[in-house]
């Protein structure tokens, strides 16, 4: 994919510090685009708003806790505020908090869970999604799981918000269509920070399960996000793509 082809769009993507947040963050500035970067710790913001700076793009450090509704408006009100528009919208910060049993799941982090990852989705999308539709377009990119179709006790309910997210991405397709595409990454195991803390085990059967025999390496989002938010795309929208090794 040639190194131009997001030249002087404005991408939005949330969780962008690290993972594959950052990978594709830093993928769309070498593409050409400038990025504002959304994640909850300020530093984090700035540092990986640096690293875009240094390929020569421009950048936005917006700290910013998207399982807020107040603070997902704010974060869209900064972006156009800064840039004028947003051409790339890219939902990726989530969260998966360990827990003892169902049972012991509190209503506490049910909700903290579904907010940050689908509550910030919808009202990001909304908002991006609405002026996009107004304006001159643009896409969408949703980071789903597939624990979305392949739920596990373990993590139930970020189960159930990234399945909902998939069904979010269909929704708002046909919403913001015919200028608005609006598609999803529904991701297997990377190694990413978070995969630190998994068991070793975990790790194995993710390993030899899989056809690749290993879990992603977080650079290897790139090309289905970039594919996602350029004119590559031009007739896919409503789509959820798996990007898992070749899990059963």
């Amino acid at each position: 994919m040639a190194a131009d082809v997001l030249r002087n769009k404005i991408a939005l993507v949330t969780g962008a510090t690290r993972g594959l947040g950052r990978e594709m963050a830093l993928a769309f500035a070498r593409a050409g685009a400038d990025v504002v970067v959304a994640s909850r710790k300020r530093d984090a913001c700035e540092a990986t708003a640096r690293e875009v700076e240094a390929l020569g793009r421009r950048a936005l450090a917006a700290p910013s806790h998207v399982g807020e509704w107040s603070q997902c408006d704010a974060l869209v009100d900064a972006a156009y505020r800064h840039f004028g528009r947003v051409d790339v919208l890219v939902n990726n910060a989530g969260m998966s908090p360990l827990y003892p049993s169902l049972a012991e799941v509190s209503e506490a982090l049910w909700d903290k869970v579904l907010a940050v990852n689908l509550k910030g989705p919808f009202r990001l999308s909304a908002l991006v999604g609405t002026r996009m539709a107004a304006g001159d377009g643009g896409s969408i990119i949703n980071v789903s799981s597939v624990a979305a179709i392949r739920p596990t006790p373990m993590e139930t309910p970020y189960a159930a918000a990234k399945a909902g997210l998939n069904n979010l991405t269909v929704a708002c397709a046909q919403a913001f269509g015919p200028k608005v595409r609006v598609n999803c990454i529904m991701a297997g195991p990377f190694a990413t920070d978070i995969s630190k803390a998994w068991d070793p085990m975990l790790v194995q059967h993710f390993e030899r399960a899989a056809a690749l025999h290993r879990v992603g390496r977080p650079e290897e989002i790139v090309g289905a996000a970039l594919y996602f938010a350029s004119d590559a795309s031009s007739f896919t929208t409503g789509a959820v793509l798996r990007i898992d090794g070749g899990q059963p």
